[in-house]
């Protein structure tokens, strides 16, 4: 009999049956086997705590009641024999002292006696194995071999399901921090949906971890990793804080009754921020979060997709700060993506070109280069300027790529004019952020106008105001010097838009000055505009530097330029952008001078395009 329950059994174990189903089932054939006696099995929680596992006919009003009692010496027959790793016989529970402050519990319902034995697991106490006895009285033979089998068939059943239970708590564990994973989260945050309440959602980037990494080494970037997860899990509930991947981190708040997001994103950032010791190198850390609220029973997918809006929006309007979901804010978002998308199908596909906007002498129409311009042809064929794609240029891998395209088709024309005899003095490239902060930039230049043989003096670097004042780790103000050395010019774009400090350009000192268009847009009907022209052309001719402007559209504009001094500029008033082949067809006509009609000329080789300006 003993051994078909132990086959039977060990199928059961084998087949991946639930732990709780498994011993369940075996405490109803054991009580088969002895009518008199009622089963019971323990388990052992990590506070050493008795719980509940199986135990059919049980009364649940008793199971309930000692559910989460401690161990320990004289506590119940159960409770002496995991403490004490040893069988415990009590064949009166009315008179044993072991019973006298539980024996209220047991008698009520007709538990007269208790033989309890604890189950061992490579020599560790997980729990007992219980006969309740209806009169007063101690084990049979035929009950004691029947234990020993229980007992034994336990012990295996709660190894394999220990074993079971690591190997997912390995998969859903994170190796780095020994916080929760992706996985984990996954099946967390379903679960918090379900629960009927309102909770919340914090995602978080840890700050400057690839300059961490670049500059300490990754030994300090994993001590940074695992310092940001520890100091968010002592603020976060247990098991609520989670590492999603890389830099990455999300914390779930159980109840929004309970805690509000922002007061604990405030802890958190306060926490986050204090100093620490990476690899042996003292480091200031600091991160970035992004929050959403989610109703009771709301889906959460579109929880957690508002809280990437709010942690992109907080990277790129409020790094180090926390931002939290409203309504609408996913709109410019999702424009963004939009707008990456566009621009990657068509690097991938080629529908990137440069055009070429000229740059003139004011006074006579001498044409002295001119500024590449990165259009788009859209699969209808439209071609549209920057401005309709500018948010995917905020991305820095879709800048990078822009930036190397408009390189190598700049270069090559470049060497086509050359080749061709054409004159087109130097030609503008502009640089975005991402190309100073990745580095190289200087370099990236010469080997696409080099391996062409274009000489680098033919080329102006054009950097936005905005970039310039950034100057962080003054890596900008390294690689405009790197620039200079190389024999580039370099021009100070939207000059006068960012309010910068005249000083940059005393210790950063460029070649020229491009007064933004809005300043000359100004001029003839607004005085103010006037004035900060003359002030800028003072300031630029002063330092020995160079001013063109920007946004020339008729000739009293022009007319007023050249009587305050300044002799370069560009504009609709000369020509919009123009195709490679408009601006070969402009250097040829006008033999390097531009007029009203050449111009127009050049332009009219745009009209089939549709170009919008």
């Amino acid at each position: 009999m003993l051994l078909k329950l132990q086959n039977i059994i060990l199928e059961k174990i084998a087949t991946g049956l639930p732990l709780a189903e498994t011993v369940d089932f075996l405490c109803r054939e054991a009580e088969k086997t002895a009518p008199d006696i009622v089963c019971s099995v323990l388990l052992l929680d990590e506070d050493n705590r008795i719980r509940h596992l199986a135990g059919p006919s049980l009364p649940k009003a008793y199971a309930a009641a000692i559910d989460g009692v401690s161990i320990g010496a004289g506590i119940g027959s159960c409770g002496s024999a995991a403490y004490t790793g040893k069988p415990v016989v009590v064949e009166d529970i009315e008179t044993h002292p072991y019973w006298q402050d539980f024996k209220h519990l047991a008698l009520v319902h007709g538990l007269m006696a208790c033989w309890s034995t604890p189950m061992l697991v490579s020599g560790e106490v997980v729990g007992t194995f219980a006969f309740y006895y209806r009169t007063p009285r101690g084990p049979s033979a035929l009950e004691r071999d029947l234990v020993a089998a229980c007992v034994h068939l336990c012990a295996i059943a709660i190894e394999r399901d220990r074993r079971i239970a690591e190997r997912r708590r390995l998969g859903e564990t994170d190796a780095l921090t020994q916080l929760p994973n992706r996985a984990r989260f996954n099946d967390v945050v379903q679960i918090q949906a379900g629960s009927g309440r309102q909770w919340g959602l914090l995602l978080t980037d840890v700050d400057n971890l690839k300059m961490v990494n670049d500059t300490f080494g990754h030994q300090a970037g994993d001590d940074l990793i695992r310092m940001v997860a520890r100091r968010l899990t002592e603020h976060a509930e247990p098991g609520m804080a989670f590492r999603l991947g890389g830099d990455e981190f999300a914390i779930i708040i159980p109840c929004l009754e309970d805690l509000d997001p922002k007061t604990l994103a405030a802890d958190l950032l306060a926490s986050i921020k204090m100093p620490c010791e990476c690899d042996g190198h003292l480091l200031y850390p600091s991160i970035t979060i992004g929050g959403a609220r989610a109703a009771a029973g709301e889906n959460p997918g579109p929880v957690r997709q508002n809280a990437d809006y709010a942690l992109y929006h907080a990277k790129e309007r409020a790094r180090g700060r926390y931002i939290e979901y409203v309504p609408g804010l996913g709109t410019a978002i999702v424009k963004r993506f939009r707008a990456i998308h566009d621009v990657d199908d068509a690097l991938r596909e080629q529908r990137i070109d440069a055009y070429y906007q000229p740059l003139v002498e004011i006074a006579t129409g001498r044409l002295m280069g001119f500024e590449a311009l990165c259009r788009m042809r859209m699969p209808d064929g439209e071609v549209v300027a920057a401005g309709h794609f500018q948010e995917a240029m905020k991305d820095a891998h879709v800048a990078l790529e822009l930036t190397d395209c408009m390189l190598e088709k700049t270069a090559v024309d470049c060497r086509r004019w050359i080749d061709a005899g054409l004159n087109f003095g130097r030609v503008g490239i502009n640089l975005s952020a991402a190309d100073f902060y990745r580095g190289g930039l200087t370099e990236r230049i010469a080997k696409a106008f080099e391996r062409l043989g274009v000489p680098l003096s033919a080329v102006v670097a054009e950097v936005t105001e905005s970039v310039y004042l950034g100057q962080r780790d003054q890596m900008v103000a390294t690689e405009i010097q790197a620039m200079r050395a190389a024999g580039m010019k370099v021009a100070l774009d939207d000059f006068g838009t960012g309010f910068a400090s005249l000083t940059h350009l005393l210790t950063v000192p460029v070649d020229i000055i491009k007064i933004d268009k809005c300043f000359v847009h100004r001029m003839v009907h607004d005085r103010a505009g006037g004035v900060i022209i003359k002030g800028l052309l003072d300031i630029a001719h002063g330092l020995g530097m160079g001013v063109v402007a920007e946004g020339i559209e008729d000739s009293e504009q022009a007319a007023r330029l050249t009587a305050m001094g300044c002799k370069s500029g560009q504009g609709y008033l000369y020509a919009k952008a123009l195709d490679r082949t408009a601006a070969s067809s402009l250097m040829r006509a006008g033999r390097g001078y531009i007029t009203e009609d050449h111009a127009l000329l050049a332009e009219a080789g745009n009209d089939r395009l549709n170009l919008a300006g």
